[in-house]
Formats: C-alpha cells, structure tokens, sequence
C-alpha cells in the first residue's frame, strides 16, 4: 500500500479557531438516538445549501459514518480490496494517521466497511462486514485483539453481510452474533474475552445496531436479529423477551428508539413497525399499536419532544408521528427514503441511494416545512452512510469522501 490514493482538498478560512461541542463518538451520536446535542445551529440553509468547511478524499469504499472524538475524526474505509482501513484526521480535515484492520467485506453491493467505529478512550471497536470485531489503539495504530465473532458462536453471516456498529458499555462490548449459541454477547473489551452471551433464539444477526435505555432504572439493551425485536438485560445478559417481526430478507437495520416505556421498530418494503408497550420491570412487552408510514430499510427514526420523524421507502416520503399513539400527523413525498437525525430542533435528511439529496426541516408536529436543501456532489457509490453532527459541523460520509460543512448559527 502506498500514499497515492490520500489526496486531501481543504476549503475555508479559520478553521483551527472552531470551538470544540460534543462528541459523536459512535453510531447516531453520544447515545445512538440520532438526537445529537449541539446547538446554535442554523435553522435555515442559503440557496445552496450550508458553506462547506473543507472536503477530505482516498477512502476508498465504504458506508461508515464518521465519529468524532477528543478533536479528531475517525473514519474507515476500504481503499484496496479486502484492506480495511481506520483513518484519523484533525478537525481541519487533515489526514494524521491511517492503519489497518484486516480483511474487509467485497460484498459486491455494498463492498467495504459498513459498520461505525465505537471510540472509547484511546481504543476503538469495529466489526467487519465478515464478523471480525476488533480492538484498535488509536495512538498506536495496530490492533490490540480481534474476534471471529461468527466462528466464536459458531453463527452465519447475512446475505449482505454484517453492518452492527458494537456498542462499549463500561468495560464491556456488546454484539449480536446470532445463531444457536447465543443471540447477543458481552466481551471483555480489553481482552476480547466473552464475558456473558444471552441463550439462543435459533435465529441469524442482522443489520441492526444496539441501543441501551434505563426503563424504570433497569438498563435494557435493545436490538433486533433476523425475525425478532429483543431485550436483554444489559448487567446480566438476560435475554428478557422478543417480539416476532418477519420481514424480506431480514432486513432489521434501524436502531430502536425507546421513550416513556415504548420501543419503537421500524423494517422496510411496508413491513413498517410500532411500538411494544414494557412492563413495569422491562422483562415484557405488549404491542401498544402498529404503523407502515414509518417503513426505511435502514435508515433510522428519531424521536424529537415525544414525535417520531422517519422515512418510507414505498412510497418514498418523510414522515411525523406521535410516538404515544402512532397516530400520522403529517406525511411528504417531497422528501424520500433517506438517513434521518436530528439536532437543535431540527432534522436532516440524507436521501439515497442515488440522490444524495440533505434536506432540513423542522422537527415540529403541526405541518411540514422544509427550509433548506443541497446535493452532495462529492464522492462515490451510493448514499447510504448516515449523518454525523459534531461541532457545529454536519459531516457527510459519501464513499471515497467526507464532506465537512458548516452549520453554524451566523450572528
């Protein structure tokens, strides 16, 4: 491997001035929910969209979302096949430091890495597409341990290969091998040890991404396998219930998103979702209500002042709904299926595959109001990678590039 495919274009003045906000240091944000906690931020774009601070390309492929943490920005990607890569940069877009991490995914419909790094520390945790869940020091740039989860547990991968973002929980990392061994594990995360594994649904992992909720102070880990929803107690490894969900293919990508007792699931192809009612000490579930505008393959919904907001993909639209009830508010086929997160009160949208249309909009219950929009033109594949907020920075991850633009309230 050489340094020929690292090229780096800086747009901007003053970027080393920019004040630090919050961390995103894995998937959807500080706690997954896509919610991200920055403020300040414009609540309206220019004709063509928020100025772009600065554009960083020679990832090669891949559908990762970028992190940040302590003022750099982790990305992966697969600049030559089967080489997974981790690369650090500076706020400014630099590229500082780039290692590998083993084989990586040639899936030949979505070949590279797919699953977000989880930095904690000076560590960082990724599976690949192949089932390989590695510790990486982020200072040295090697790998500290790594794990075939798949032939651990002796699992199957999926049709399109493996896409969980592992989540760090205290001094464990959490993921979702499936088959008959185990639906979820625990590893130790500085040895790579199993800690705790969850007894057997007889069922293989999917697409989905973990999420922790402290329902009635009970810590429940939330996830979905190939046909089930589940929760498990996140201390003990439990596995409490499941909710059976089939839907083509498997296909359960969409983290799941819990408010006051209720956690919502979302599959696409009009398989849709809803809500599944706790019991009072998390070990249960009753379905509370059910919905098909809320439908994206993998694309996310967020909860924003007790209101879901997420796309469908048939028919492609952007959706409100109330989360108590499930009960539509307001539905658009001006917006299509794409990547929704929020921040500051609002959403963006990140359209694909094709499109790479982003959307602003106003996370309100009582209309749809569009008030800003941009295609990114920059990079390669398709659009599938979801948003990253940090900074006052919204940061597009489009394959072979990583687009960093400025969303700052101007005063």
């Amino acid at each position: 491997m050489t340094g020929r495919w690292v090229i780096v274009v800086v747009v901007g003045m003053g970027l080393g001035m920019m004040a630090f906000g919050e961390d995103s240091p894995q998937f959807r944000g500080a706690d997954r929910t896509g919610v991200f906690k920055e403020e300040g931020l414009m609540t309206a774009w220019p004709p063509d969209g928020p100025p772009v601070a600065w554009v960083a390309k020679g990832f090669g492929k891949g559908y990762s979302s970028a992190v940040v943490a302590g003022g750099r920005i982790y990305v992966t990607g697969m600049p030559e096949e089967e080489v997974g890569m981790v690369y650090v940069l500076d706020l400014d877009g630099i590229i500082l430091k780039k290692f590998t991490y083993g084989k990586e995914t040639v899936e030949k419909q979505a070949p590279g890495p797919r699953s977000t790094i989880t930095i904690d520390g000076d560590k960082g945790y990724l599976l690949s597409g192949l089932g390989v869940l590695s510790c990486v020091d982020l200072t040295q740039g090697a790998v500290v341990w790594s794990v075939d989860m798949l032939e651990r547990f002796h699992a199957k991968n999926t049709m399109w290969h493996i896409a969980e973002s592992v989540l760090v929980d205290g001094d464990k990392v959490l993921c979702t091998p499936g088959g008959p061994d185990t639906t979820v594990a625990a590893l130790n995360k500085t040895t790579g040890e199993t800690v705790w594994k969850t007894r057997s649904l007889d069922d293989k992992t999917s697409y989905c991404s973990p999420v922790i909720a402290v329902h009635n102070g009970r810590r429940l880990l939330l996830t979905a396998t190939d046909k089930y929803i589940v929760g498990v107690d996140a201390d003990t490894g439990e596995l409490l219930w499941s909710h059976e969900q089939k839907v083509p293919w498997g296909i359960h990508a969409n983290t799941l998103v819990y408010k006051n007792g209720l956690v919502h699931y979302m599959a696409g192809d009009n398989k849709g979702g809803g809500a599944l009612e706790l019991s009072p000490d998390g070990s249960a579930v009753t379905l509370k209500w059910t919905d098909t505008n809320l439908s994206a393959l993998h694309h996310g919904a967020v909860e924003v002042g007790g209101y879901l907001y997420g796309t469908n993909n048939k028919p492609s639209s952007l959706a409100c709904l109330e989360m108590a009830t499930g009960k539509l508010l307001w539905r658009t086929e001006e917006i299509g299926e794409g990547a929704t997160v929020s921040a500051d009160g609002m959403l963006y949208i990140y359209e694909g595959p094709k499109k790479g249309v982003v959307s602003l909009v106003k996370a309100k219950p009582d209309g749809y109001e569009r008030t800003g929009v941009f295609t990114v033109t920059e990079g390669t594949d398709n659009h599938w990678a979801h948003p990253t907020i940090a900074n006052k920075r919204l940061y597009i991850r489009h394959g072979d590039a990583l687009i960093a633009y400025d969303i700052a309230k101007t005063k």
